[in-house]
C-alpha cells in the first residue's frame, strides 16, 4: 500500500495518523487490493470541504468526504494492467473534513474513531466503484463497509 496523508493543518495527532495507516491497510487487505495500490487522505477543515463541494461537485455545503477516483469506471485501466502488470492502482484522492467527522460522532454517539473509520472505509470503497445510490447498490456497499468496520473492532 502506497498512503499519502495530508495534514497540514495538524487537524489530526500523529498516533491517530498512524492510526489511520492501519485502517487503510486493514481496509485494503479486505477487498484484496494489490501491494501497490495507491491512495491520498487529505484532512481539511470544514470550511475548506465546504469550498471543494462547491466547485466540484456543485453542492453549497459542507460534508464530511469527497472522493476523487482516478479510475471511475469510464476509462478502463484493463489495456494498460494487462500489457504492464505491476503497474501501480492509484485510487485517488479522499478529502476528509475532521470538524465534520466529529460533528458527526457526537450526533450519531459514536467515537470519533469509529466515524473516522466510517468515513475512511466509505471513502475507499467509492474510490473502488461502490456508491450507495440506489437501494441495491446502498445494500451492497453499506453491507461491506459495516463488515470491514466490525472486523476491525468499530462496530455501531
Amino acid at each position: 500500500m502506497d498512503l499519502e496523508i495530508y495534514n497540514d493543518d495538524n487537524l489530526i495527532d500523529q498516533t491517530r495518523e498512524n492510526w489511520v495507516k492501519d485502517i487503510v491497510q486493514f481496509t485494503f487487505n479486505n477487498l484484496n487490493l494489490k501491494d501497490n495500490t495507491q491512495l491520498s487522505i487529505h484532512f481539511v477543515t470544514k470550511d475548506k470541504i465546504h469550498e471543494i463541494n462547491k466547485e466540484y461537485r456543485d453542492t453549497d455545503r459542507a460534508t464530511d468526504v469527497i472522493s476523487f477516483a482516478i479510475n471511475d469506471g469510464e476509462d478502463s485501466l484493463d489495456y494498460l494492467e494487462a500489457q504492464i502488470p505491476d503497474l501501480p492502482l492509484d485510487l485517488g484522492d479522499l478529502f476528509i473534513s475532521v470538524e465534520i467527522v466529529d460533528e458527526h460522532a457526537k450526533d450519531y454517539e459514536h467515537s470519533f474513531d469509529r466515524e473516522l473509520g466510517y468515513t475512511i472505509v466509505h471513502g475507499i470503497l467509492h474510490l473502488n466503484g461502490y456508491d450507495h445510490i440506489k437501494p441495491e447498490e446502498e445494500k451492497v456497499m453499506i453491507g461491506l463497509q459495516e463488515k470491514i468496520l466490525s472486523a476491525y473492532g468499530l462496530e455501531k
